[in-house]
């Protein structure tokens, strides 16, 4: 087998990615910016030209990702993923694991006939709305997603670029080398050939998350600049005072009762912000002194957890471990705690709560009124305002919209939610439909097809311009339109040609496992820190020949090349980890510490499928 020399591009090429993986290794950088350098440094260096440097911005992978965002943001608009997230947890209940294996399972079966990444991005959403919901952290769940939609790309001939190029290939080959196998004739793989080995993956990979992941995921990290962390700045500053979200429920020998009659924000300083009855089909938000409490209601409050206790002992609520009823109302999208400032020459100042029926009109629970140093948790409801007064409400983001629409009071916070257009769920599902039916029946270029559901949401007005711009995730844009020419030097500069015929050299006269092994190896890195398609192409008729020289099936070795491509979980370069990365809250350290023992775990089922289902 003939070697090619080292030359001065591949050493460049060998330090710069050796400098990437320090830099993602060590966090010196945010990973975007590392994708950037890579996109200077590359033609600065005279490795790359300038056009190929900065042609990631318009690949195929890139511009995917961005209309995928923008679908993905069109269809959490019109409401279909709280849709999707309720029947998830209908089918499944609040078990984390139960959770995670559903949707893990789910998004890697649409990933076996539509790209990785598309059925990644689309289920995003509904994932995250079910971790808020449910109070998991994200992290816990997005990881075994997007490896399972990775997997998932196994599961038939059609589920990822390097399975969908692997019989044209390995026909390309026997066209050329057909007498070093006796002359047989080229039997191509069926759609299904390799769906058992994709199985027994994605079965590992589902039990390696369901009995490790809250020990090798990270909790998500919630920092102040982040808009999400709004609930978690307001709960440090008032948390000790005014307190926190409880749910609780009423036992069914309770005697009816006023919250009057109860005094229990006097008694207690608890705040009753929702009541629900006959279980649940009747709720009542922003409660007044005349609404009742009676046998079997569930009760939302506002409380520090020393007077929920007090409240519960006194009068034989139960403290519900986490939200059921009030689980919608209580997700991060629906509702929140903010603060208001009455302004000068307000519509607000030298009235009461009482007296503007601040409750009944606006549906706004007064949690405490900040005047000065102090905070005034007694009798808010008939403190007459002044200006200057901070009002900490809570509410859905739908009523805040109508009081700052109709009282002079400003919101120290933007208000988080959006306003659904349930409307046109219909509409927002036709282009979802469009897009694929382009791209999977008509054989749209991805990109485009994608392109084109993204355009027609927004012409339609289910998003707005300037909120679908939002939805886009530009570090995962910078990150991989950086990488995707890293990897172009690597394959064009001969480096990746290099590293594979001095590795298959050195083994010498393997044994058929021994060689798939290498062969596995050897595309799984390739995959990582190049492209899944380049290290196909470069290895399948170099895995064809080795296994035609010891007398084994070069077709089976072939078959090991294009599932290996997809063995890329310990760095995140390729586009469902990038995509994950900044939801999850993930840093480099986090992949290689789950990635890792799942590329082992990969490889080693890879092989025993390959030793019982072929003969090698």
């Amino acid at each position: 087998m003939e070697t090619a020399a080292i030359t001065t591009d591949m050493i460049i090429v060998f330090c710069l990615l050796g400098l990437a993986i320090f830099l993602f290794v060590t966090d010196l950088l945010r990973v975007d910016l590392v994708g950037l350098l890579m996109m200077v440094l590359l033609p600065l260096t005279g490795v790359l030209t300038a056009e190929q440097a900065i042609a990631g911005l318009s690949s195929n992978a890139v511009v995917s990702i961005i209309a995928v965002m923008i679908i993905g943001a069109g269809l959490n608009k019109t409401g279909i993923m709280n849709a999707v997230a309720s029947q998830i947890i209908k089918l499944v209940g609040r078990s984390e694991n139960r959770i995670m294996s559903v949707i893990s399972l789910t998004v890697a079966i649409i990933s076996s006939f539509m790209q990785n990444i598309g059925a990644a991005a689309l289920f995003m959403p509904a994932t995250m709305r079910i971790s808020r919901q449910l109070n998991f952290p994200a992290s816990k769940i997005l990881m075994p997603m997007g490896f399972c939609a990775i997997i998932g790309g196994c599961l038939t001939l059609v589920g990822s670029s390097p399975l969908i190029m692997l019989n044209d290939l390995m026909e390309s080959w026997w066209q050329n080398n057909g007498a070093s196998v006796n002359n047989q004739p080229f039997v191509a793989f069926k759609l299904f050939a390799v769906t058992p080995i994709g199985i027994a993956l994605l079965t590992v990979a589902i039990i390696y998350f369901a009995l490790l992941g809250k020990r090798l995921l990270p909790d998500s990290v919630c920092s102040l600049d982040d808009d999400s962390c709004m609930d978690k700045r307001l709960q440090d500053i008032y948390g000790e005072e005014v307190g926190q979200s409880y749910e609780l429920a009423v036992p069914a020998f309770y005697p009816s009762h006023s919250l009057e009659e109860l005094e229990i924000r006097p008694k207690y300083h608890v705040t009753v912000v929702g009541i629900a009855k006959k279980d649940g089909y009747q709720k009542e938000f922003a409660p007044t002194k005349d609404s009742i409490i009676e046998a079997g209601d569930a009760i939302w409050v506002i409380s520090a957890e020393k007077n929920i206790q007090k409240l519960s002992a006194d009068q034989g609520w139960v403290i519900k471990p986490e939200h059921e009823v009030f689980a919608e109302e209580n997700y991060p999208d629906e509702s929140g705690v903010v603060e208001g400032v009455v302004i000068p020459h307000s519509n607000l100042s030298q009235h009461t709560m009482e007296e503007l029926q601040f409750r009944r009109l606006y549906q706004v629970n007064p949690l405490a009124i900040v005047r000065g140093d102090h905070i005034i948790m007694d009798k808010i409801n008939v403190t007459e305002l002044q200006q200057g007064d901070t009002i900490l409400m809570q509410g859905r983001w739908k009523q805040f919209r109508l009081l700052t629409s109709q009282m002079d009071i400003a919101l120290l916070d933007d208000i988080q939610g959006e306003e659904l257009k349930p409307e046109r769920t219909r509409c927002a599902v036709f282009f979802l439909l469009m897009a694929l039916t382009l791209a999977l029946v008509f054989e749209v270029k991805l990109s485009i097809a994608l392109l084109s559901g993204a355009l027609g949401m927004i012409l339609t007005r289910i998003i707005p311009a300037d909120r679908a711009y939002e939805a886009v995730d530009w570090r995962t844009v910078f990150l991989l339109s950086g990488l995707i020419p890293l990897g172009t030097a690597f394959e064009i500069t001969g480096s990746a040609s290099f590293i594979a015929t001095k590795v298959l050299a050195a083994v010498g006269n393997p044994s058929p496992l021994l060689l798939m092994l290498v062969i596995s190896v050897l595309t799984a890195f390739f995959s990582l820190v190049a492209s899944n398609v380049g290290a196909v192409v470069m290895m399948v008729p170099l895995a064809m020949n080795m296994a035609a020289d010891i007398g084994t099936d070069p077709m089976v070795a072939a078959l090991v090349v294009a599932v290996s491509a997809s063995n890329t979980f310990i760095l995140p370069t390729h586009q469902v980890n990038a995509l994950i990365m900044r939801p999850g809250g993930y840093r480099t350290k986090d992949y290689m510490r789950a990635g890792l023992g799942m590329s082992v775990l990969y490889t080693g089922v890879l092989m025993l499928c390959i030793s019982f289902l072929f003969t090698i």
